[in-house]
């Protein structure tokens, strides 16, 4: 994963209460968006995310509650304040923290959106993103998890 590509700048971020701190590397300098149902009832809106190369340094982890939303996807957030801090997904070797969580998210790019299918028709983003929609993005996750 990250040993293929260049070495990213490290971002820190935390919860609202400051229970739980981090240090994380993203895999590149962007983030994504997610549309789907689960999501959206999570996060209050698309739930945006950037990849982690590798799983954070975390301060505080004993305060972090793990919510198994599917089969294969995990949501991980303080126990004390609520906030969104990670969505992961093993099976896919996909760990991605919130970009609501960093501290400075600024220089990162919004390059992809997944289950635009899902989405509600009285918003959209202007930015120019691939778009994909659900069945696209599971046949695509689906053939990255054969690879390995």
């Amino acid at each position: 994963m990250a040993s293929a590509m260049a070495r990213q700048p490290k971002r820190s971020g935390r919860c609202l209460c400051g229970a739980v701190t981090f240090d994380m590397e993203p895999a590149e300098q962007h983030f994504d968006a997610c549309h789907c149902g689960m999501c959206r009832r999570w996060a209050g809106g698309p739930a945006l995310t950037v990849k982690a190369a590798v799983p954070p340094d975390i301060t505080g982890a004993t305060e972090i509650a793990v919510y198994k939303s599917s089969d294969w996807g995990e949501r991980h957030f303080c126990r004390k304040c609520g906030t969104h801090l990670f969505v992961a997904a093993p099976a896919f070797d996909y760990f991605g923290v919130s970009m609501g969580a960093l501290d400075d998210p600024s220089g990162l790019d919004f390059k992809l959106e997944i289950f635009v299918d899902c989405k509600p028709s009285s918003y959209d983003f202007a930015n120019d993103t691939t778009r994909l929609t659900e069945a696209q993005f599971l046949e695509m996750v689906a053939g990255s998890a054969q690879k390995d």
